[in-house]
């Protein structure tokens, strides 16, 4: 046996909505998209996007480390995402947000510690 890919998968109550988020936020590119199973990738990583969600919010243990958290924030919650809770400074800096896409998938962004 030999594995041929590694996929992510989230729901979607709204696939097509998800599929924005996750192009508009983190410049996913779209491998296909149906109505019940669509293939994003981003920086090299797959992560499917399955329809039929109830839109409940969920941890996903998903997690994109980015140049700059503060601005990954604003970028989620200005295509319709939102924060879990307010990032916190640890050590002079923030490195870490808890998030929500338009899907109600929790996901964290993450930046290099300095």
């Amino acid at each position: 046996m030999q594995v041929q890919k590694v996929k992510y998968a989230l729901w979607a109550k709204d696939h097509l909505r998800a599929i924005a988020f996750y192009q508009e936020s983190f410049g996913a590119a779209l491998l296909f998209e149906m109505e019940v199973w669509s293939e994003l990738v981003i920086c090299g990583s797959t992560i499917g996007i399955h329809g039929g969600g109830e839109g409940k919010r969920t941890w996903t243990g998903l997690t994109f480390q980015c140049d700059d958290v503060l601005e990954a924030v604003e970028v989620v919650k200005s295509n319709g995402g939102g924060l879990v809770r307010e990032p916190e400074q640890e050590d002079g800096q923030v490195h870490l947000a808890f998030c929500y896409d338009t899907e109600g998938n929790e996901i964290m962004l993450t930046q290099k510690r300095s």
